[in-house]
């Protein structure tokens, strides 16, 4: 038998743009962004939580439209979109969204642009990564955890199967544009939401940002401006540099570092039905796996109380009840995550731990007795620390 072989290079640019007031007719990004020898039409995709808490935003995004015609054209208003983690549990949305790309006779050169928080990204992402094999697509996140992560990542994805996303693409967006702006009408638990991306990434890879971010804690936590643009910015800026130069941007092998803390995070999230949001659930999933890297004597004690005592003055609370749950047969339910995220990755569990901070490496198992009683210690500390307010 023969064999034919080829080795296919492909490279996709990934631009990152910050920005304040996108959609001022002044500002010219989105514009420059788009720019294109032929007209084009746009299919914009907006949460409609964040329409509801700037009102103006709709009649903004078609007016600065208006401004881009003939070159740029709308084929129909805003479509408001449910946003937030529900939205990825029914493929309806996927296939709503599909038909107006349908009806409007979109194709490969035409521009989704989504503005919302991750799960509204992670969905509209997935449909234009599947229409036509592929339209362009320009996210604009409106959260901090998006736009200091999930945003401006390559992956897009819905949940099923009782599994956080099952189903989903690799697709990196024609270009992130993160405006500053579309923050303002956060509540606080979902601005501090995003903070725990930052201290994750410095943990594995960034002691110096570690270190500023200690810094700045106090600031962080009253929500300072200067101080939240840094921590997005930095925090884009190491995803984004993993993504490059990490050797793996489509996670062929088993490895995500990037996902530290995850593999309890995400069934902490199925457990407590979303009680518990995706940045709260890092939280308490960085502190286990912290705890837990300090019990197998990876990493100092002192390391170990900083990033604790970090999340914990950043807002956040490092325990939820259910990670106690037990099933029919008092097996513990939080345990199951590690086989989840195995299967999730393909082949070998690969968890990464910490030896220090700013230093991930990984493991490739977990001890069940040792987890748990990083589950008990947190529990613990949880009764002597009680957060600004809890969720």
């Amino acid at each position: 038998m023969s064999v034919l072989l080829r080795s296919i290079h492909v490279s996709w640019p990934l631009r990152v743009f910050f920005t304040e007031d996108v959609f001022d007719p002044g500002n010219p990004r989105l514009r420059e962004v788009l720019a294109d020898t032929a007209p084009r039409k746009v299919l914009v995709v907006l949460e409609d939580t964040l329409a509801l808490a700037q009102p103006d935003l709709t009649d903004q995004v078609a007016a600065y439209f208006e401004t881009c015609a003939p070159q740029l054209r709308l084929p129909r208003p805003p479509l408001l979109v449910a946003g937030g983690e529900a939205v990825k549990n029914s493929q309806s949305i996927i296939n709503d969204l599909l038909s107006h790309i349908h009806r409007q006779q979109m194709d490969r050169h035409s521009y989704l642009v989504a503005i919302g928080g991750g799960a509204l990204l992670d969905v509209a992402g997935f449909a234009a990564a599947t229409a036509h094999r592929g339209l362009r697509h320009v996210r604009l996140p409106s959260t901090t955890l998006s736009q200091a992560d999930s945003g401006v990542g390559v992956k897009n994805g819905l949940n099923a199967f009782g599994q956080k996303n099952f189903i989903g693409t690799f697709a990196p967006p024609y270009a992130v544009i993160n405006d500053f702006t579309l923050l303002r009408s956060l509540p606080p638990r979902e601005q501090r939401a995003g903070f725990v991306e930052a201290v994750k990434v410095a943990c594995i890879r960034d002691a110096a940002f570690f270190d500023e971010l200690e810094a700045t804690a106090d600031k962080l936590a009253a929500f300072e401006a200067a101080a939240v643009k840094r921590l997005i910015y930095r925090c884009a800026e190491l995803h984004l540099d993993h993504i490059a130069t990490g050797g793996d941007p489509f996670e062929n092998g088993s490895a995500r570092p990037l996902d530290f803390g995850h593999w309890a995070a995400h069934k902490l999230e199925q457990l407590s039905r979303f009680r518990v949001g995706h940045g709260e659930a890092v939280a308490i999933g960085m502190a286990l796996d912290v705890l837990y890297s300090r019990r197998c004597g990876w990493l100092s004690a002192g390391a170990a109380e900083r990033i604790l005592t970090l999340l914990e003055r950043l807002g956040f609370t490092l325990f939820a009840p259910e990670l106690l749950k037990d099933d029919a047969g008092c097996h513990h339910q939080i345990l199951e995550g590690l086989e989840e995220f195995r299967q999730h990755l393909g082949g070998e569990l690969t968890i990464t731990l910490l030896r220090g901070i700013g230093r991930g490496e990984e493991t490739h198992e977990m001890n069940p007795a040792l987890v748990m009683a990083a589950v008990e210690e947190l529990r613990e500390r949880s009764h002597h620390n009680e957060p600004p307010d809890s969720y």
